[in-house]
């Protein structure tokens, strides 16, 4: 029942959203686009409305539900991964290699023989390259262990980040400087229905194959020895996990940049609702994550329009009391402990 009532509101939000922005539209135009576009009628809509609502919004509303809801799954396999409820999809330094390949792109030029896709390319080629460094350095140090894996990925992230900083210091331009800023706090503006393929696919396959691997997660995060004792392949899953969240992170912060707090918050308010099994919990907060992104984004587009606030501003201001108040009012638990 809840996740119908999520869908709904995820679908009223869509129209709503879709209406909203630095030009106000009617409810009832933006109904007339959607019915010209997706059921073929012909209600005679506006010109205008279609190329506002359709070119311009649509995919941007839908990239935000993908994206959040891509963040919200990855955290939740994230958190179980390490075993840590202070996880995050950018735990592993995907986010942080991903800023090193956007810089190298928005500083430097480079790639910029791929036009458009130049900046994603960029992010994702850096993400990918952390991950790898980050599985190589683990798993010669003495394997993919929980500990290690966090130790691992948090100091990657620290040298990604300096790169980063050092490549934005060597580029001497303070308009460079400023869109990399502004990429790395996360904006999903210039979105377009090419760049919604790839993270769309990225999410239905991971949330397919967490749900099928429901069970093994459930065991996994009472510990590797409890799991191991049910049959689990530790090893392989906890490889599988990783090389999974890594792709799925890389090609959503290839679109969206970095976009704080919602892979770590959204899966804990997930288990506060419907408990800690991941049948149930990683499609909720699949929803959810979507949901709240939606808004955050218009939020983003609309507080201080024209101009846009980085998302990661508005997840941050807005979620964190919100996920404060919710922890504080019930008993919480995060693989056996609170």
């Amino acid at each position: 029942m809840l996740h119908v009532l999520l869908l709904a509101l995820l679908g009223g939000s869509v129209v709503v959203a879709l209406a909203l922005g630095s030009e106000p539209l009617r409810p009832t135009g933006v109904l007339d686009v959607l019915r010209e576009r997706l059921l073929h009628q012909r209600p005679g809509a506006d010109p205008v409305y279609d190329a506002i609502v359709w070119d311009l919004r649509a995919p941007r509303v839908l990239l935000s539900i993908v994206v959040g809801a891509g963040l919200a799954v990855a955290g939740a396999a994230m958190q179980t991964l390490v075993r840590n409820p202070l996880a995050d999809p950018y735990l592993l330094g995907v986010s942080a290699g991903a800023g090193v390949g956007a810089t190298a792109v928005i500083a430097f030029g480079v790639l910029g023989s791929l036009g458009a896709w130049a900046l994603s390319a960029g992010a994702l080629a850096g993400a990918l390259t952390a991950s790898v460094l980050v599985f190589g350095v683990s798993l010669a140090q003495g394997g993919l262990t929980p500990l290690r894996l966090v130790l691992t990925g948090v100091v990657m992230s620290s040298a990604f980040s300096s790169l980063s900083s050092f490549m934005v210091f060597l580029g001497n331009e303070s308009r460079a400087t400023e869109s990399v800023l502004f990429w790395l706090l996360g904006s999903l503006a210039g979105a377009t229905w090419t760049q919604l393929l790839p993270p769309v696919l990225a999410v239905v396959v991971a949330t397919t194959v967490v749900l099928g691997l429901h069970g093994w997660l459930d065991a996994l995060v009472t510990g590797d020895d409890t799991a191991a004792s049910v049959g689990v392949p530790v090893r392989t899953l906890r490889v599988g996990l990783f090389v999974l969240t890594s792709a799925l992170v890389g090609v959503l912060v290839a679109v969206s940049g970095g976009i704080g707090f919602v892979g770590l918050v959204v899966p804990h308010l997930a288990r506060l609702v419907v408990g800690g099994a991941h049948r149930a919990m990683v499609p909720l907060a699949a929803l959810a994550g979507g949901l709240f992104l939606l808004w955050v984004d218009v939020a983003a587009r609309t507080l201080v329009s024209p101009q846009e606030i980085p998302l990661s501003v508005v997840t941050g201001l807005v979620g964190a009391p919100v996920f404060l108040l919710l922890l504080g009012r019930r008993q919480y638990r995060f693989g056996g402990e609170e």
